[in-house]
């Protein structure tokens, strides 16, 4: 049995999260593997390798495959590259400088918490793109907080 989130693994899921991405813009501009890099980030990350193995991932930026519920799908929309993706650009790779989430509300059944709120992307250029999402965490059987629910939107403008 896995025990309940608490408020600060719910806030250092997120930031882990952030920082994951950050990263991986800088291993790209540096030339360096940010493809391994991006694998165990999504590992580390998240429920793609424990339990089911479902993660309903839903990202922004994709049309043509608007769901992912694979690793290799998630990889792709990260850093790109993956033919069977051939819309992904890697979102990661655009070098965001900071992320901030703000919760606008949160759903914590125990060991299942549902975040939903914007977070805003700021690039090397000081641009920031604002972002809804809903998250969903859930601990694996050694304790650690993994994604299992990522769905995130461009606002609507109307």
């Amino acid at each position: 049995m896995t025990s309940k989130i608490t408020s600060l693994e719910l806030e250092l899921a997120q930031k882990s999260w952030a920082d994951g991405l950050i990263l991986i813009g800088e291993s790209y501009a540096k030339n360096e593997d940010y493809k391994s890099l991006a694998s165990s980030i999504i590992d580390e990350l998240y429920g793609y390798n424990f339990g089911d193995g479902k993660v309903l991932f839903k990202p922004t930026k994709a049309k043509s495959s608007p769901f992912r519920p694979t690793k290799k799908g998630a990889l792709s929309y990260f850093v790109g590259g993956d033919e069977a993706f051939s819309e992904d650009k890697g979102f990661a790779l655009s070098r965001w400088s900071k992320i901030d989430f703000k919760n606008h509300q949160i759903f914590d059944d125990g060991d299942i918490v549902i975040a939903m709120g914007e977070y805003d992307f700021t690039d090397s250029a000081g641009s920031v793109v604002t972002v809804e999402y809903t998250f969903g965490y859930k601990k694996n059987e050694d304790g650690k907080v993994k994604i299992i629910l990522h769905h995130s939107s461009i606002p609507f403008s109307g």
